[in-house]
């Protein structure tokens, strides 16, 4: 074993994050949460002067009991995930024989039914966007495609100009793990992103060449807190009171495919979900909508 002072955990964990970056194909927001989740590791070594090499099964397990008063037990689970990854890495790597860590017990997370926007919510907040601005038309393009695609808010803002096939009716998505994916668009998506690029796009592209489909009022594409913003902003235009975010477009795309006849291995593929069961908790939510249905709809419920 290769005898560290405590200092070295942030260098390791800095070739851990490169590791899952380049070897693994890891998302970036994958790699943002395990940096704030093992630099918090390192700040609670370092604050009990433990040297590397003795850390053990029993501080980990007292750092887990230190944040479990102060998380979710989402956010419990993915810190120990990361914790789990980053020690198997290093045994991987030779810098420790032992893995403390692999005793260390994930706790078990409920699947909470995610929220939608039901269809006429989804009109509403469609008819938001004004067609006489570039801003408008902008913005209605996004939305619009968004909801078409059931693509993830950083798989949107990455697209290309060259991602996007009107004529054949589909666009080319780079999701987790740098795997590509094919999506069909709706008509209604051609015809307002068709409108985008002619109309309004160059207002936009500053440079004169940006390669990014959706551009800022600066010429940059756009950023994930950039179009949450202006989607809440429609959203409370709209009259819409659900919490709203990108990810609920997401919910409502599939949740709608599936109540009109998708097939699950469908779905699956369009959202780019590795494993079918992490789609099937859109069949759970079309059930909460059946009961929902005929307890309004039944003379007896």
């Amino acid at each position: 074993m290769r005898l560290l002072q405590r200092d070295d955990i942030n260098d390791l964990i800095d070739q851990f994050l490169n590791y899952m970056r380049i070897e693994r194909g890891v998302s970036e927001n994958t790699i943002e949460a395990y940096s704030r989740d093992l630099k918090g590791l390192a700040g609670f070594i370092k604050e009990r002067a433990i040297s590397f090499e003795k850390i053990d099964i029993d501080l980990l397990t007292n750092y887990i009991s230190y944040l479990s008063k102060r998380l979710s037990k989402r956010s419990l689970a993915r810190n120990i995930s990361a914790i789990r990854t980053f020690f198997k890495f290093l045994v991987l790597e030779g810098v420790i024989q032992e893995n403390p860590a692999r005793f260390l017990e994930v706790p078990k997370v409920s699947k909470t039914l995610p929220s939608i926007l039901n269809e006429y919510e989804i009109e509403l907040l469609l008819n938001q966007p004004s067609d006489s601005t570039p801003i408008g038309i902008r913005d209605r393009a996004m939305i619009e495609l968004l909801y078409a695609t059931g693509v993830r808010v950083s798989e949107l803002v990455h697209l290309k100009i060259t991602d996007v096939d009107l004529s054949g009716r589909y666009i080319k998505v780079r999701g987790k793990g740098a795997k590509e994916r094919f999506i069909p668009i709706s008509e209604k998506a051609v015809s307002v992103l068709k409108e985008y690029i002619d109309k309004a796009r160059a207002k936009f592209d500053k440079k004169k060449g940006s390669p990014y489909l959706f551009l800022n009022n600066r010429g940059l594409p756009f950023s994930r807190q950039g179009f949450w913003k202006m989607l809440k902003s429609y959203a409370k235009k709209a009259g819409i009171k659900k919490k709203i975010t990108p990810h609920i477009i997401r919910h409502s795309f599939a949740t709608h495919l599936l109540r009109n006849g998708a097939d699950l291995r469908s779905i699956q593929m369009m959202l780019g979900h590795s494993d079918i069961s992490t789609t099937q908790i859109y069949t759970h939510i079309d059930r909460s909508y059946l009961k929902e249905v005929y307890n309004r709809c039944h003379p007896r419920a």
